[in-house]
């Protein structure tokens, strides 16, 4: 089955979320998701998902996640991701806490529950599914690439990150699937992404 999202019209049912952070201080973090456009220069009637968060506290997670139906219950698929997105952040950029682009971890991942936030310990909150940390991916989440743009230029340009390797991951008992993905940040400022398309193809 392959599945494509191309946000020409709406979110088609793309929700955002963010974690990593502390409680209460969403306005402090600048925290946003929306529909939006691309970006200039890039063709602003090209529609888009934003995420956009200020990373003060080093570790900031920003995602976004869509429940699939209508497969195998309680079956392992192997899943093969393309995102396509916007960034703003040349390769080499050097930032407060790691680079604004290397130091960006691009994830995507499935589980059989719903990603969900809540209020953990140390004052932050957390996902209940496991994404890794940074650079290490987890066993729900890998990492396919990160923010820079692969270019010499501070504009907005598109760039396709995927896995080469096998994800693997389990239907619930309804045949539900939840895809997710997002950035897991190591620098210290904001980062804006703008995801442009997301190709799955899900494999028994």
């Amino acid at each position: 089955m392959e599945l494509i999202y191309n946000f020409d019209v709406d979110a088609e049912g793309w929700t955002g979320g963010f974690a990593d952070y502390p409680i209460g201080e969403e306005d402090f973090y600048e925290l946003e998701f929306a529909y939006s456009s691309l970006p200039s220069p890039l063709d602003e009637t090209d529609g888009a998902i934003i995420l956009s968060g200020n990373n003060h506290s080093d570790d900031l997670f920003m995602f976004i996640k869509k429940k699939v139906t209508g497969l195998n219950p309680n079956t392992i698929y192997n899943i093969k991701f393309e995102i396509e997105f916007a960034s703003n952040v040349p390769q080499g950029f050097s930032g407060i806490g790691g680079s604004p682009g290397e130091s960006v971890y691009i994830k995507a991942g499935a589980a059989g529950v719903e990603p969900v936030v809540s209020a953990g310990n140390e004052n932050l909150y957390h996902l209940n599914i496991d994404k890794g940390n940074q650079s290490q991916g987890g066993s729900n989440m890998i990492v396919v690439g990160n923010f820079s743009n692969d270019s010499d230029d501070e504009v907005y340009r598109l760039k396709i990150v995927g896995n080469s390797e096998s994800f693997l991951a389990k239907t619930n008992a309804n045949g539900e699937l939840w895809l997710i993905t997002g950035t897991d940040s190591g620098f210290e400022g904001t980062t804006t992404i703008y995801f442009n398309s997301i190709k799955v193809l899900l494999e028994k």
